[in-house]
């Protein structure tokens, strides 16, 4: 009998995005429960250790947390496997899921900078990163949009939800650094308009992401109205 699963998540959480892309990407049906972020209920507490999320709860008594071991277990449970056969390639996509939370770090810091002067301190740490990522795809821009080729794999779900955050962003604020690495241009926009990308968050999630920034008092949420009066 096939596993129950209950995804926790706040509204906007990029990392719980990357279990729900892995579990769209591999047909897996699952429930969603949005927490509170303000107001985290004890049961959340009792079974997640950093009172974070994401936390995956299975057949309504294992949870697991954080979103590689997640995203890891998903894919060794059944069927479609989104991780490569090949051990040498396999072990270095482990190794560019490794380098996530350092990509994602420079674009969440910019996007939810308290002014101007941080914001552009941050951004400038976009491009260094995004070079490294551009010279990964060079090796395999031939073979297919994804970061593997034609296959979706899990460095794909681990990426895809930051390249989203930063394209938001880009759009409030533009920050003029992902039109230099035209490879990483063509991955993020293979992802964004892959189904299961699409599928993993709430509709309008933009929306949501940007009513984020207007709820902690962001210094890009001062371009809503401009971005507003422009549409």
């Amino acid at each position: 009998m096939a596993s129950r699963y209950r995804l926790c998540s706040f509204v906007t959480c990029p990392w719980v995005q990357r279990a729900a892309i892995v579990l769209q990407a591999k047909g897996i049906a699952y429930d969603i429960e949005y927490i509170d972020r303000d107001n985290r209920p004890d049961w959340f507490l009792a079974i997640s250790p950093h009172a974070k999320v994401p936390v995956l709860l299975i057949d309504g008594s294992d949870a697991l947390f954080e979103s590689n071991a997640i995203a890891e277990y998903l894919d060794e449970a059944g069927g479609v496997q989104l991780h490569p056969r090949e051990p040498l390639l396999r072990a270095r996509n482990r190794a560019w899921t490794d380098f996530l939370p350092t990509f994602a770090s420079a674009i969440t810091a910019a996007a939810y900078a308290n002014d101007e002067k941080t914001f552009i301190e941050k951004a400038e740490s976009i491009a260094p990163r995004f070079k490294l990522i551009e010279d990964a795809l060079s090796k395999r821009a031939s073979e297919g949009p994804f970061f593997n080729g034609k296959e979706f794999s899990l460095v794909d779900a681990g990426y895809a939800p930051f390249l989203q955050r930063y394209t938001f962003m880009d759009r409030l604020r533009p920050v003029g650094v992902i039109e230099q690495f035209p490879n990483l241009d063509r991955w993020r926009n293979a992802l964004l308009d892959h189904p299961p990308v699409q599928r993993s968050t709430v509709p309008e999630i933009e929306v949501a992401w940007r009513e984020n920034l207007v709820r902690q008092k962001r210094w890009l949420a001062s371009f809503l109205d401009r971005a507003a009066a422009a549409q």
